[in-house]
């Protein structure tokens, strides 16, 4: 049944942020960052709620660190109290839970999110994006590799690169057209702007309590380190990362700069939308011991993945954004936890607020693609509604990410959006 809260555009349909869902963010406040809970149209400054004791009875780091700029020490603490604490934020904000004066109290503390200016969630120390999706690689593989697309690893192994947390802006940036190395074929390798920059559809998680070096975390404990999730786009310059990726993978054709959403969906409001892990094909391998677990049979969460191209001349003709493609993270092939698992399983230390990517998110169907180099792997490059065709990137595009999880008889949990503006050359 869902909840209703006292905030009416917490209960609209199709809002993002039902009293249900209660992701962190952090939100500009006069001269410092608060953390802050996305409910409806408007911010819950949990900076605030701490000075007027709203918050007081939960344990006193919980409420310590209510009063952080970024949401590490949050996320340090661990599943008991982020649960501890989402109760309390839910009880506030409930309908049926709070007095006329309570709600008073905590209404002074909200803050439109319209005009609200966010921050990255957490001071990212690392970062790791994978390549979690067959469908992903599969296509990918084709385009280099028609006859052996998915190498013989990746049916065993969690595959993933070690990315620059430095450059990883939230949503609503602008993306500057990196320069680089390009190598066309039959000529000498240039010097010049991308000509073929690109977007990655990806799901991020925010590292929890972390763990210590040489101890690696298995699968049955994989779950309790994830504070939450994300939207992330990983943008790539697919020109200059196919001439020096190999021998030793992405570097300058990712590390310009990776977007994030502003808000962290904790993996508690996605209880509902738990489905099994993608089931392997008969004949395929199984996971090594140390990534199986009883847990896979609700491994996999139904979580709808959207991205959305809006041009400089659309947004100037005030034509909607353009539906690129539409997949679902149910499709991955590796589970978030066998992320983690594998990522710690030779001792790697994770630490709170470190960042871990699914890689693109793609699926089986038609439309389901999750990057241009994908989607634009056939003849005819992508129309737009202005009659502008695309294979790549243009100056002055906006790209938005959107995800969602939705089904009969539970609220619509939403992410918001993960956008990102390319910068128009001088």
């Amino acid at each position: 049944m869902e909840l209703k809260s006292w905030l009416p555009s917490a209960n609209a349909p199709g809002s993002d942020f039902p009293l249900e869902n209660l992701p962190y963010g952090i939100v500009a406040s006069a001269n410092e960052d608060h953390i802050g809970v996305a409910i409806g149209s408007q911010i819950l400054d949990l900076h605030g709620c701490v000075q007027d004791e709203l918050l007081d009875g939960l344990p006193e780091a919980a409420i310590r660190t209510c009063c952080e700029p970024v949401l590490n020490s949050l996320m340090a603490l661990g599943p008991a109290a982020w649960s501890h604490l989402r109760r309390r934020l839910t009880s506030l904000l409930a309908a049926n839970e709070t007095s006329h004066e309570t709600q008073r109290r905590v209404a002074a503390h909200l803050i439109p999110m319209s005009g609200a200016v966010m921050r990255l969630p957490a001071a990212i120390g690392d970062y790791t994006d994978f390549y979690a999706s067959m469908h992903h690689a599969t296509r990918v593989g084709e385009l280099f590799r028609p006859a052996n697309p998915l190498l013989p690893n990746y049916k065993y192994v969690p595959i993933a690169y070690h990315g620059r947390a430095s450059s990883i802006v939230v949503s609503g940036g602008t993306i500057h057209r990196p320069r680089g190395q390009i190598k066309a074929k039959d000529s000498e390798p240039v010097f010049a702007p991308t000509q073929s920059l690109d977007y990655e559809l990806e799901v991020g998680m925010f590292v929890g309590p972390g763990n210590p070096l040489g101890q690696p975390i298995p699968m049955a404990q994989a779950e309790n380190q994830i504070f939450g999730l994300c939207l992330v786009n990983d943008w790539s310059a697919r020109d200059i990362q196919s001439w020096e990726y190999q021998p030793l993978g992405p570097f300058l054709g990712k590390s310009f700069a990776t977007s994030v959403s502003a808000w962290v969906v904790p993996l508690e409001a996605l209880a509902p939308y738990r489905v099994p892990a993608f089931a392997r094909p008969a004949g395929e391998p199984a996971p090594l011991a140390y990534l199986q677990s009883p847990a896979l049979d609700r491994a996999g969460i139904d979580l709808t993945l959207e991205v959305f191209l809006e041009s400089k001349q659309m947004r100037e003709a005030h034509v909607a954004p353009h539906l690129l493609g539409r997949s679902n993270l149910r499709d991955l092939y590796w589970t978030l936890a066998q992320m983690i698992t594998h990522h710690t399983s030779n001792g790697c230390n994770l630490r709170p607020g470190d960042l871990l990517a699914t890689g693109t998110v793609s699926g089986p169907e038609p439309d389901s693609e999750g990057c241009l180099l994908e989607l634009t792997r056939n003849p005819e490059p992508v129309r737009l509604p202005t009659g502008e065709l695309r294979r790549f990137l243009e100056d002055g595009d906006r790209v938005t990410l959107r995800g969602y999880c939705q089904q009969p008889g539970f609220p619509r949990i939403g992410f918001g959006g993960c956008s990102g503006t390319i910068a128009v050359s001088e």
